[in-house]
C-alpha cells in the first residue's frame, strides 16, 4: 500500500481528509473509474489506530453491491455475518415477556440477505488494500491545518508543514468536522441527552443470524449477530446512566446487560472494551462550497435507531464519485460549484429525510407514556400485517431504486 509523504507544493486532483470508510470508498470509487485523477488521503489519526477498532457495522445489500463492484467484498464475505431475520419489540425492562410487534425476513432479493454485519477494521482494511492497488497515497498522522481557495485550485496546509494544491478538497473527517467549520458551513444540531453504549458479547447458543431491536423507555436496545456465537450490542441510555454503566465493574455491567438481553441465548459474557458516545442529530446546512465537499458524518450525524449511518455514508461516497467522474469525462472542472451542487441536490433530500425519520422514531419510542405506547404498538402491528409495506421498508434500506448511484445498484460508474 502506498503510504508515502508528499512533496512540498505537490499538485494533485483530489485531496480527501479522513481515512474512514467514507473517505476510502470515495477515493477508491473515483480512482477505479478515472485512473488519470491523482488522489491523496490524509488522516489525523496515528498509523494503525483503525486496526484497534472493535466495533461492527450493519451493511445493507446496496452497500454490499457497491463493495463488490469496488473489488472489496470477496475479502470481507468470509467474516461477514448475514442478517437472516429482524424482530422489533416494545416493552419495559421489567416486562417478563416482550411481545414481538414486527418481524422482517432477511432477503433483499433471491439469495441476497438485506444486510450483513462486518467488523469495522475488516471493512477499513479491505478498502485500504484496494486503495493501495489503485496507487492512492494514504498519509497517516497528518491533519489539515487550513486551506486557501483560489479560482482554479485550493492550497491545503497540512499539520506536518507541507502544502498541497488540489482541484477539489473532500472532508470526510467525522461529525465534529474541523474542515466543515473552516469552510464556514453551519449545522443544524441538537443533543438527545442520550448516549449509545457499544460492546460485543459472547453467548452459549447460536443466534442463527437474527437481529433484535427492543424499544425500551430510555431508548432502543439492539442486538446484531456477528460471526461465531457473538453479538454486537448498541444500547441507548440517558447520558448520565450510560456513563455510569460503562464505568461500573464487569459484574454489575453484565447484570444490567442481561436484564435487557435476556437468557434466550444462554449465559452472556462481554468481550473487549465497552464505550459510550453522545447521540444527537447534526445536519450540515450546505454540503458544498467551491472546490470543497462534505461526505459521511461530516455532512450528517443521525441517531443509530435505524442503523443507517454507515449506509448513508456509502450513498454519499457513491454519489460524489459518480458526480466527479462524469464531470471529468465531460471535460468539466471537478471542483466547480455548479458541478458539486449536483451532488448536493442528489443527496440532500435523502439525508434530511433519514435525519427526520430517525429523530421522530427516537422521540416516539424513547418514552414510557401510555397513550404514545398504544399508538406506536398499533402502528408496528399494522406494518407487520402488511407484507407490501414491509417489503417497501426492506427495499428502502437495501435496494435503492431509480435515482440511486450506479455503484449501489451494482453497476460501474
Amino acid at each position: 500500500m502506498a503510504e508515502t509523504a508528499p512533496h512540498h507544493g505537490e499538485q494533485i486532483d483530489i485531496l480527501i481528509a479522513g481515512a474512514g470508510y467514507v473517505g476510502l470508498a470515495t477515493a477508491v470509487s473515483i480512482a477505479q473509474a478515472r485512473p488519470s485523477l491523482k488522489i491523496m488521503i490524509v488522516d489525523a489519526a496515528p498509523e494503525g489506530v483503525w486496526q484497534k477498532d472493535g466495533r461492527a457495522s450493519a451493511i445493507a445489500a446496496a452497500a454490499t453491491r457497491m463493495l463488490s463492484r469496488l473489488g472489496c467484498w470477496d475479502e470481507l464475505v468470509e467474516e461477514a455475518q448475514p442478517i437472516n431475520e429482524m424482530i422489533v419489540t416494545d416493552s419495559r425492562t421489567s416486562d417478563p415477556v416482550r411481545p414481538v410487534f414486527l418481524t422482517f425476513g432477511g432477503e433483499a432479493g433471491p439469495g441476497e440477505p438485506f444486510a450483513h454485519m462486518v467488523m469495522n477494521r475488516n471493512l477499513n482494511g479491505a478498502l485500504r488494500a484496494r486503495a493501495g492497488e489503485l496507487g492512492i497515497d494514504i498519509v497517516q498522522g497528518v491533519g489539515v491545518e487550513g486551506f486557501d481557495r483560489g479560482t482554479a485550485r485550493t492550497v491545503v496546509r497540512l499539520s506536518d508543514g507541507l502544502a498541497i494544491s488540489a482541484r477539489l478538497l473532500i472532508a470526510c473527517d467525522g461529525v465534529k468536522s474541523r474542515l466543515r467549520d473552516m469552510a464556514g458551513i453551519k449545522t443544524l444540531h441538537w443533543d438527545y441527552g442520550q448516549s449509545g453504549i457499544v460492546c460485543t458479547v459472547k453467548h452459549e447458543r447460536p443466534h442463527n443470524g437474527r437481529a433484535e431491536e427492543h424499544f425500551l423507555p430510555a431508548g432502543p436496545f439492539a442486538t446484531l449477530p456477528l460471526k461465531g456465537d457473538r453479538s454486537s450490542i448498541v444500547w441507548t441510555e440517558r447520558t448520565a446512566d450510560a456513563e455510569r454503566l460503562v464505568n461500573e465493574d464487569e459484574f454489575i455491567f453484565e447484570q444490567e446487560l442481561e436484564m435487557r438481553f435476556g437468557l434466550k441465548l444462554g449465559e452472556i459474557r462481554v468481550e473487549g472494551p465497552r464505550r459510550a458516545w453522545p447521540l444527537g442529530l447534526t445536519l450540515a446546512r450546505d454540503f458544498v462550497r467551491p472546490r470543497f465537499a462534505l461526505a459521511g458524518d461530516a455532512a450528517h450525524g443521525i441517531h443509530p435507531i435505524a442503523g443507517q449511518g454507515l449506509n448513508l455514508g456509502f450513498k454519499d461516497a457513491a454519489a460524489l464519485a459518480e458526480t466527479v467522474v462524469e464531470a471529468d469525462r465531460m471535460g468539466e472542472d471537478i471542483g466547480a460549484l455548479d458541478v458539486l451542487q449536483r451532488y448536493e441536490r442528489w443527496r440532500r433530500f435523502d439525508t434530511v429525510q433519514m435525519g427526520v425519520t430517525t429523530d421522530v422514531l427516537n422521540r416516539l419510542f424513547s418514552n414510557d407514556i401510555g397513550p404514545v405506547r398504544a399508538i406506536r404498538d398499533l402502528g408496528l402491528g399494522i406494518v407487520d400485517r402488511m407484507p407490501a409495506l414491509k417489503d417497501f421498508f426492506i427495499r428502502q434500506a437495501s435496494s435503492p431504486q431509480g435515482s440511486a448511484p450506479r455503484l449501489l445498484q451494482g453497476e460501474p460508474i
